[in-house]
Formats: C-alpha cells, structure tokens, sequence
C-alpha cells in the first residue's frame, strides 16, 4: 500500500461526511461536511484534494443489510463517477453498512448530545468509512 493521507466520503442526499487520515494511515480525522446540492460542490472536493493530495479515495456504498444494493447505492456509484471526473486518484468503494450506528454510538460515548450530533454524523460515518478502507488496505 502507498504511504499517504486518504480521504473519505459518506454521501447523502442532503450532506457528505469527510474524513482524512495522517501520512501514516494511523489517525482518521474528521472534516466539515459538504453540502451535496452546492453548485459549488465540484470545486470545494478539489480543494480538499489539493490541500490533502490524498493517495487514495474511499467512498462509502450504502446497501441493505442483506448486502443488497439499493436506490442510495446508485446514488453512491453516480459520486464516484463524479469524482473520477475531477481527479485520477484512486477510488474505492466500501461498504458502509451500519457505519451511522457505529458513528452514532461513537458520539454518544464520548458524551455528545444528539443535537450537536446531527451536525457531526456525516463526518463520524466517514472516518468509519475511511477506518475499513484502512483496515482492508493493511491485509
């Protein structure tokens, strides 16, 4: 595996979480989340490529607990393709199956409220999202 910040996204209709990671792959960090319908959204993901100059992006595939893709799936893959059109670093889809339950329990265990949460899930998905793609990397 290439040594070098990752980014990860967790696309929703309304938000996109954002993660990055250390150099190392060893601390995943949330960031602001993105507006999905900004007219301005092709441009802020090229920023954050251009600061982070990641080696490798990982995008979350939502299915249904079956493993099943569903209509979010779509919606999942029409982003990567977006994101291949901006940038010729490396994608990877991964499933994020239960990854805003994880987030969710994450955020209540270090005390946050669920008010103040509905601005971090988002973001918290994706460092779960950007912590599997890691993980499957390293094995």
């Amino acid at each position: 595996m290439r040594i070098g910040r990752r980014l990860a996204f967790d696309f929703g209709d309304v938000r996109i979480g954002v993660a990055v990671c250390d150099s190392d792959g060893i601390l995943s960090s949330p960031l602001d989340f993105l507006l999905a319908k900004d007219p301005s959204l092709n441009q802020q993901i090229k920023v954050l490529i251009d600061e982070y100059e990641p080696t490798k992006i990982y995008i979350g595939l939502p299915l249904n607990l079956s493993g099943q893709e569903s209509e979010s799936s779509t919606k999942a893959r029409a982003f990567e393709v977006r994101m291949n059109a901006l940038t010729n670093i490396p994608t990877e889809l991964i499933d994020e199956r239960l990854s805003t339950v994880n987030a969710l329990k994450t955020l209540k265990e270090v005390g946050i409220d669920a008010k103040r949460a509905k601005t971090l899930i988002d973001s918290m998905a994706a460092v779960a999202i950007l912590e599997f793609g890691l993980k499957r990397d390293r094995q």
